[in-house]
């Protein structure tokens, strides 16, 4: 399975981490490894799995990546020593020259196909670190280059710490029977996310009301924003788990990027549990790094100019900023309001929880209307449809609704520990059964089509 990407080359085809091309890359990657590793070269084996991988893609990525990250490296190694003025002046050569790999696959027509977004975002985070004192630099080149081009980050993410990721290259050791289990059980959770959730949502309901709104009622139209909402969690959660998963199986930990998002209370809670890595970054490199915080606005004013760019690093377009901004907006509303109520609890009955979740949810939701949408004014005509409370299903199929009941379900109740647990003590010949019964399970439903990863386009 490969993804269609138009480039100003004409059209590419990228492989997906869920086709069956992947896996046997996965598996040759991590059998290459710790077989080299014990020959003392196993990074060299994964910065040419690395290199592979960026071929696969377009041969052009296997020599800027590698480029790019020798200048980042050049760079990083002469900050510490050089004067102030200086330090910010290499940091800024840094990450303007990560910014371009951006605005390359930003812009219409664009040079690059594959966006480049993760990398440069993990990129810049090191530079940045290392000017400001809270990192040193890594000191093989390497170690650097197989951190920051590492594969299973490439396409989405999660965004990591390059010296902390170079760290566990030197600390890596034997991969423990639980660790594997664990990687496997990740892998065949992001398949069956991906597959029988988010792509089932988006087929049988929620692309063809999003791409005709006003043929629909208003109650179709609100089911379908509710199946995006949870067609893009388990989509993009899919992603990161098989990534996390590929990662463990050469003995590297990346950092989780959600936790329950639409369990949150307040628009603030849901950015610490959704796409953490991107929220985090957002704070510490882009928030914190804006001027004037202590005037009274600006703390408020700067999270509504953070979420506005954000917004349009999704895309140059009106949907995405008004999405930032009715992000940055909430967020600003919500620390005005918890400032003024300092002292005092929030509501801790089981009434005021859930009013406070059902209506932070509801508050996301209308964001991803736009989100989602190719227009504004397609946006509009969802929510015009939604707010005239006419109840009409009969384009609505009973599977779609079993599928986003158990999507609610499956959000709601934490049940992944209790899985992982009970899937790590089983024998092996039950783990490979319960594998092979989710790719029956995908070949059933699904059948050979995937859909692109909704974030490996950003």
């Amino acid at each position: 399975m490969y993804i269609r990407a138009q480039g100003r080359g004409g059209l590419l085809f990228l492989m997906s981490v869920t086709s069956a091309e992947y896996l046997c890359f996965l598996l040759a990657a991590a059998l290459l490894y710790w077989a080299a590793r014990r020959r003392g070269v196993g990074l060299l084996a994964i910065l040419g799995a690395n290199c592979a991988f960026l071929v696969w893609q377009h041969p052009l990525y296997a020599f800027l990546l590698p480029a790019v990250a020798f200048a980042d490296f050049s760079i990083a190694r002469q900050i510490p020593e050089a004067p102030h003025r200086q330090k910010r002046f290499l940091a800024g050569v840094s990450v303007a020259l990560n910014l371009s790999l951006i605005l390359l696959t930003k812009v219409p027509h664009p040079i690059l196909a594959l966006s480049l977004s993760f990398y440069a975002f993990q990129a810049m985070t090191y530079t940045i670190d290392v000017c400001r004192g809270d990192a040193r630099p890594v000191d093989s080149f390497l170690r650097h280059a197989t951190s920051v081009t590492f594969f299973p980050t490439l396409l989405a993410g999660p965004i990591t710490n390059v010296p902390k990721l170079a760290a566990q290259w030197l600390k890596a050791r034997d991969l423990e029977e639980a660790e594997g289990s664990r990687a496997l059980f990740l892998i065949g959770l992001g398949f069956a996310k991906k597959f029988l959730i988010a792509d089932y949502l988006g087929e049988h309901l929620v692309n063809r009301v999003f791409d005709t709104p006003a043929l629909y009622s208003g109650g179709e139209n609100l089911l379908a924003a509710y199946g995006y909402a949870f067609q893009l969690y388990y989509d993009f959660s899919g992603y990161t788990d098989i990534a996390l998963g590929s990662a463990l199986l050469v003995g590297i930990q990346l950092p989780a990027n959600f936790q329950q998002p639409y369990a949150a209370r307040n628009i603030a809670e849901f950015w610490r549990r959704w796409h953490i890595s991107f929220s985090t970054w957002l704070r510490d490199y882009l928030y914190y790094a804006l001027p004037g915080k202590r005037t009274s606005y600006m703390p408020y004013l700067g999270l509504v100019i953070t979420m506005a760019l954000g917004g349009l690093w999704h895309g140059f377009s009106w949907n995405f900023l008004i999405w930032g901004l009715l992000h940055g907006t909430a967020l600003a509303a919500t620390r005005y309001w918890q400032s003024r109520r300092k002292g005092t609890a929030a509501s801790t009955s089981l009434l005021g929880r859930t009013a406070a979740t059902a209506g932070t949810f509801h508050l996301v939701l209308a964001g991803w209307i736009f989100f989602r949408s190719e227009t504004t004014a397609g946006a509009l005509t969802m929510l015009n449809q939604i707010s005239g409370f006419t109840m009409g299903f009969a384009n609505v199929e009973t599977g779609f609704l079993a599928v986003l009941a158990a999507a609610v379900l499956l959000h709601y109740v934490p049940l992944h520990a209790a899985a992982q647990k009970a899937f790590s003590g089983a024998p092996a010949p039950v783990q490979a059964a319960i594998l092979l019964a989710i790719l029956f399970s995908i070949h059933s439903v699904a059948g050979s089509a995937a859909a692109p990863f909704v974030y490996q386009k950003f």
